[in-house]
């Protein structure tokens, strides 16, 4: 099927939030360096942005039709089989557009590349053409990456390019029963990460930092290792897993694939949930009487690569 639109997927910079909060830019600015926070940063990120989100839209505009929706439309936005995607902005908004992409192909770009890594996004406002039009031209090569899943017993489903979050939804401890490798348990903790070879570099990336920190200050000469996981494998992190009468710390880690699963059973009667790469809007409710089973899903994101 041929490309007929591109939708251009973007988010709010932090300036334009801050005006949404305080109403007007002199008060959001009179906030910020109240606190001793340098304010020109914040109008220096946006205006950056901003300037190249224009040259990619002029630019795109000259190859196929387009229009631009933001970060919080995604997970109500329908993209279809002629769509082709193009997110500006930092490598999250990758991960959170790719698991309700459909599998359309996404062009990744860098707006600001002195201030975003940009691991998850290969091209600029310079060269991203030469991705749109080989997708419009169907000659294009592409990074096949698998999702995580979290699937309800009573059906539902949640999808993660980088990672899931099973918790609760406030700072206090979850409880839950945890099944991994036939062994079972039960944990006061506070949630659950499970990451994805592409998020294995983002959040739970913090728990090592955390892990490595806290046995450094009694292992001198610790050195730090990183799992790099394959395709087909992903890795759960138990976090501040609490030891006591009732509740066991022997299942803190472990690498899921193939037909291995992770299995959760709810104990709390209320504030328990699921969401996945950073978006606590669009959650799954964990409560007492609800089970989840983590695997590898079989939908897969599609994302070009500058060749």
């Amino acid at each position: 099927m041929s490309i007929e639109y591109a939708i251009i997927v973007k988010n709010k910079t932090r300036l334009e939030a801050l005006i949404e909060r305080f109403n007007t830019k002199a008060q959001a600015k009179f906030y910020i360096e109240s606190l001793g926070g340098n304010f020109d940063d914040y109008v220096l990120e946006h205006e950056t942005f901003h300037y190249e989100l224009v040259q990619l839209q002029t630019r795109l505009s000259k190859v196929v039709k387009n229009k631009t929706i933001e970060r919080q439309f995604l997970p109500s936005f329908l993209f279809s089989d002629n769509n082709l995607i193009v997110v500006i902005g930092q490598d999250g908004l990758v991960a959170n557009t790719a698991k309700y992409a459909r599998g359309c192909p996404i062009v990744a770009v860098n707006p600001d590349k002195d201030r975003y890594d940009g691991v998850l996004l290969p091209f600029d406002t310079s060269n991203f053409l030469i991705g749109v039009e080989q997708v419009v031209s169907k000659n294009f090569q592409s990074k096949t990456m698998r999702f995580a899943q979290a699937k309800l017993n009573d059906g539902q489903r949640l999808l993660a390019f980088n990672d899931l979050f099973i918790g609760a939804s406030t700072h206090v401890s979850a409880r839950y029963k945890i099944t991994f490798n036939t062994l079972s348990e039960e944990h006061s903790s506070s949630g659950l990460i499970v990451s994805t070879p592409a998020g294995s570099t983002g959040w739970l990336s913090s728990v090592f930092n955390m892990a490595y920190g806290v046995a450094g200050m009694f292992e001198k000469n610790l050195k730090p290792k990183r799992p790099r996981l394959k395709d087909n494998e992903l890795l759960f992190a138990v976090r501040e897993p609490f030891q006591s009468i009732r509740t066991q710390t022997g299942i803190m880690t472990g690498i899921i694939k193939g037909q291995n699963q992770l299995t959760i059973e709810s104990l709390m009667p209320t504030g328990g949930i699921i969401f996945s790469d950073g978006i606590e809007a669009d959650f799954l409710k964990f409560n007492s009487g609800a089970i989840v089973t983590i695997g590898i899903a079989t939908e897969t994101a599609n994302i070009v690569l500058n060749r």
